[in-house]
């Protein structure tokens, strides 16, 4: 009896000293591991980072010298839990220039922490990153946006009720109060209108539910333009340690409300987002282009 109590007892302990384990503060130190482990499947240092967002893995295809690297196996990485978001790490060349790509993000709806958001983050600067290009799905508040359209965000509201920034800061990552003036970088925003997009503002809620209709007039109110539930936390890491920042969004489908009779799912972002793939990925290609020129 005494036996089988204390077999239990060990397989108790083990998986309490586990979870534990697990249990990542996200700091410098576990941003730095993670770092060397990538290191070790690159052949030069990635100059352009690429976030892709709901269902625009696709990106992929423009890449060459293609490395993956499972997420999974990185120590540290928080795992994501969202649909379309792969959870893979690929290095590799877009126009001859070094990049590294995030097939997928971290979101604060799943139930990760704000540090935990922004660690892949802090991970891309450690390995060398100097710009960081998001894209995203998002809901179009402003009337004069299509469904599927891609859009330059010119800047950002922050609707989620806290800052990745909070608490005890480390200088080795960055100032305690970075200035969010210039957040997106103004030369990268001025070569996508070069290339014919608009420009919008981006409104983040936490989601996981869709705005009521209420929310999306009180977002117009406030100037915004498309409304979603990510990327501003990883804007706000990104500047806060001077990497030049730019963000593509997908106008998904129209906000909440503004088609009273429209029924807001997943699963019409999903293939929005699949038929805007193609052109986004073009978009991209001539900014890694404008990059290489500068």
């Amino acid at each position: 009896m005494c036996a089988k109590f204390l077999l239990a007892l060990i397989i108790v302990v083990s998986c309490s000293a586990k979870s534990f384990a697990l249990n990542n503060n996200y700091d410098y130190d576990e941003a730095l591991e993670s770092a060397n482990y990538i290191k070790k499947f690159l052949n030069s240092t990635p100059l352009t980072a690429i976030i892709s967002g709901s269902g625009l893995g696709s990106i992929e295809q423009i890449i060459t010298d293609k490395i993956i690297i499972d997420a999974k196996d990185i120590p540290n990485w928080p795992k994501s839990t969202a649909p379309g978001h792969e959870g893979k790490v690929i290095s590799g060349k877009i126009n001859n220039r070094d990049i590294i790509m995030l097939q997928g993000r971290l979101h604060f709806y799943e139930g990760h922490s704000m540090k935990a958001v922004i660690f892949p983050v802090r991970v891309l600067k450690l390995l060398g990153v100097r710009e960081y290009i998001a894209t995203n799905a998002s809901g179009a508040v402003n009337k004069d946006f299509n469904p599927g359209e891609i859009i330059a965000v010119r800047d950002h509201i922050n609707l989620m009720g806290t800052n990745p920034l909070i608490g005890t800061n480390d200088a080795r990552f960055n100032s305690r109060f970075p200035d969010m003036t210039n957040a997106y970088d103004k030369k990268m925003l001025e070569a996508l209108k070069s290339f014919g997009l608009k420009s919008g503002v981006y409104i983040a809620f936490t989601g996981p539910s869709f705005e009521t209709p209420a929310e999306i007039n009180m977002a117009a109110l406030m100037g915004a333009d498309l409304v979603g539930m990510s990327t501003v936390p990883e804007v706000i890491a990104a500047n806060s340690m001077g990497m030049r920042v730019c963000a593509l969004s997908c106008a998904a489908n129209m906000a909440a409300g503004i088609d009273p009779d429209h029924t807001l799912t997943e699963q019409e972002v999903f293939e929005n987002m699949k038929k805007s793939s193609n052109e986004l990925a073009e978009i991209i290609s001539l900014l890694i282009n404008y990059l290489n020129q500068e």
